[in-house]
């Protein structure tokens, strides 16, 4: 990597020593109350894996509070909704089932991390749970959790994430569709769609496809 001054673990530690106290202390390998309770009032989370080489993807998963199934407190399971038909998260977890999960709360400060093993499952009683407007899902993420805890509020302080009067001004950004066809260019993939007809086709997928 083209980085000056790259750290060893070694140095990292003596500039910045382990953790104590509750630090530690707080790492459960079980869902408490308190971790269901915020998982229940969660419609957003985000969803990390690897696949087999160690290629990393992190994906955003959002639905109503509680769309996430607190099976017991040792498993999950996210249903899979409609998407771009990638698959990253899904392929990663077939070569590689390691998973993290960051659990976001509108207006909460504070989030909850949830590590364990990942597999994909069409259980059917997992997946007539996780119908939405007469929708099932095909596929479930299943998560067997080996570890849980609250991660501290300083990210989200320090971003003012949840203060409307400090998010920037979007007006001057061109529209998601003129981006994505800009993408396209650079890679010199030829498109025919214009920004208005890519944006209404956006806009229909999102109104159509959500579930």
């Amino acid at each position: 990597m083209n980085f000056n001054d790259q750290l060893s673990r070694t140095e990292l530690r003596e500039l910045i020593p382990q953790p104590t106290g509750l630090g530690v202390d707080k790492e459960l390998d079980v869902l408490d109350k308190h971790c269901q309770s915020l998982i229940a009032r969660s419609p957003f989370l985000l969803v990390a894996t690897s696949s087999q080489d160690g290629r990393c993807d992190v994906s955003p998963r959002g639905d109503a509070p509680g769309f996430v199934q607190i099976l017991d407190q040792k498993r999950l399971a996210i249903p899979d909704r409609p998407g771009n038909r990638r698959l990253d998260t899904i392929e990663n977890i077939l070569d590689n089932p390691q998973i993290g999960l960051l659990f976001v709360i509108p207006g909460m400060r504070e989030t909850l991390r949830v590590n364990g093993k990942a597999c994909i499952t069409r259980d059917s009683k997992i997946l007539d749970k996780g119908t939405v407007d007469g929708k099932r899902p095909m596929l479930a993420i299943g998560v067997e959790v080996e570890e849980a805890f609250i991660h501290c509020a300083k990210a989200f302080i320090r971003s003012n994430l949840w203060k409307a009067e400090t998010w920037p001004d979007m007006r001057d950004l061109p529209s998601i569709a003129q981006m994505l066809i800009d993408h396209a260019n650079y890679k010199k993939v030829t498109t025919n769609q214009s920004e208005r007809d890519l944006d209404d086709e956006l806009e229909h997928d999102y109104k159509t496809e959500l579930y």
